[in-house]
């Protein structure tokens, strides 16, 4: 329990702010009433407005709030619900947002100038996994003659996306358009989407320096949804599947509108998936608050894992919440409690389908930046053949493990945390894995060789080009 309570607000009242200052007084009047095992910094800057997207992955954030992890550290945070990525990315540039719950793959593309240009940096991922493919109910009975069953007469998994491929096809062949939903261009969801389709055979389009609609020679077209509207275009009509984060997977198999397919943990055995975002500018103009966020995600983190995920049915409920993410707390515990359910009363154990703590989920590993990269150059986004030591150096310039592992250090020291939880000797690549779905191997060290053993894809000597 923390001296200053919590209060569920998304601004500080003038109620709550004659309880700080009391409680600050007596914070520095009396230091043996603060929490005995927590070091506090001097912090440069104590009052935050973080944003978020309405997704189960935010938790983080949630818990460290409702949790008195921020206050501990003598932060008190704001938590803002943002309309979509962009606005979520532009408004941490802008200053309006101190920091935010983002995709994987905004620092990177900031930082490289595709898209909005400014020099984002992470010291913390929010996650592993946590994704997954959804398709329209008449899409999924034209794909289920092309899916193998088990002796049981239920679909086999993972199911690869050639099942999907004669469907994609046959459209095509009509004169059809097959229209699929992600959530941002450089999102997980765009990337892990365009895998698994690529790894079946469906072309999912380039992206060129004169078009940026991604639909370049594609079979299947993608374009944005944000999340919380997936399951209402898919029910309209719009477009015939999408990839998402939970709920909104579990959101349209609860509406009887769509069948999830296959989750990214399928796709990618343990994917990094979000990460926190700031500044570059934030963080070297305040290091000690940088460390003390970092410092409460990391406790946050470790009590949604902690003793085999017992802490997540409060977490449900917690999320849902309409001050987070605002979906029933049944559909949010369909996947977040260590299952998903696929067809309608098809119900599997998942337990890793969300991450949070365990395998280093926290960690920023280098590796993990550079597939993201390798990414925007295999569809184009990065429209010309890269160095090796050019991924090295953009990922070491946006992930930042030394302002992890200093956290770690005072966490471990104050007695929250194990040593063992940590990567403490890591260079910031994880060993190569070939946990795909397509079991193609990838080495973070080498990404040149890996974007040239991928069959569907730009080569060194290919630009993207075309419209």
């Amino acid at each position: 329990m923390t001296l200053l309570n919590t209060v569920r607000s998304n601004s500080l009242t003038a109620s709550r702010w004659c309880a700080l200052c009391i409680s600050a007084s007596i914070l520095c009047a009396t230091s043996s009433l603060a929490t005995a095992e927590t070091q506090m910094l001097d912090l440069e800057k104590d009052e935050l407005n973080f944003g978020f997207i309405k997704l189960t992955d935010m938790a983080p954030l949630a818990i460290a709030y409702e949790n008195g992890y921020f206050e501990d550290e003598g932060l008190y945070v704001t938590l803002e619900p943002q309309a979509n990525w962009k606005v979520l990315l532009d408004r941490v540039i802008t200053g309006e947002l101190d920091g935010a719950h983002m995709l994987a793959g905004q620092p990177l593309a900031a930082t490289i100038g595709f898209g909005t240009k400014a020099h984002i940096v992470t010291p913390f991922s929010m996650d592993l996994n946590g994704n997954g493919i959804t398709v329209a109910n008449e899409i999924w009975e034209a794909m289920k003659p092309h899916v193998d069953m088990d002796s049981d007469g239920k679909p086999v998994h993972p199911i690869k996306a050639s099942a999907l491929k004669p469907v994609v096809d046959s459209y095509n062949d009509a004169g059809k358009p097959f229209n699929m939903g992600m959530v941002f261009p450089v999102s997980t969801h765009n990337y892990e989407l365009r895998y698994w389709l690529a790894s079946g055979g469906i072309h999912p389009g380039f992206y060129s320096e004169n078009d940026v609609s991604g639909q370049i020679d594609a079979d299947a077209l993608l374009s944005v949804t944000p999340p919380p509207q997936m399951p209402a275009t898919l029910e309209a009509g719009t477009i015939l599947g999408y990839c998402v984060g939970e709920p909104w997977n579990q959101q349209a198999v609860a509406k009887g509108i769509g069948v999830p397919v296959i989750t990214d943990y399928q796709i990618w055995k343990n994917n990094p998936e979000k990460v926190f975002g700031l500044t570059r500018e934030f963080v070297d103009e305040n290091p000690n608050t940088t460390l003390a966020l970092t410092k409460a995600l990391i406790r946050a983190a470790q009590w949604l894992d902690e003793n085999d995920n017992a802490n997540r049915q409060e977490a449900v409920e917690i999320l849902a919440r309409s001050e987070y993410v605002g979906a029933d707390a049944d559909v949010i515990g369909a996947s977040m409690t260590g299952t998903f359910e696929f067809e309608k009363g098809d119900v599997r154990e998942i337990p890793d389908f969300n991450v949070f703590y365990r395998y280093y989920a926290t960690y920023p590993f280098y590796s993990d930046a550079i597939w993201y990269l390798t990414q925007m150059r295999r569809w184009g986004q990065i429209t010309e053949h890269k160095a090796d030591d050019w991924y090295d150096e953009v990922a070491k310039s946006v992930y930042l493990p030394d302002i992890y592992l200093d956290a770690a250090k005072l966490l471990v020291d104050e007695g929250y945390v194990s040593e063992e939880d940590f990567p403490w000797d890591s260079d910031g690549y994880r060993p190569s894995t070939n946990e795909f779905i397509d079991a193609i191997t990838y080495d973070g060290k080498a990404p040149n060789d890996y974007l040239e053993s991928l069959d569907i894809g730009l080569k060194q000597g290919s630009p993207a080009v075309g419209s």
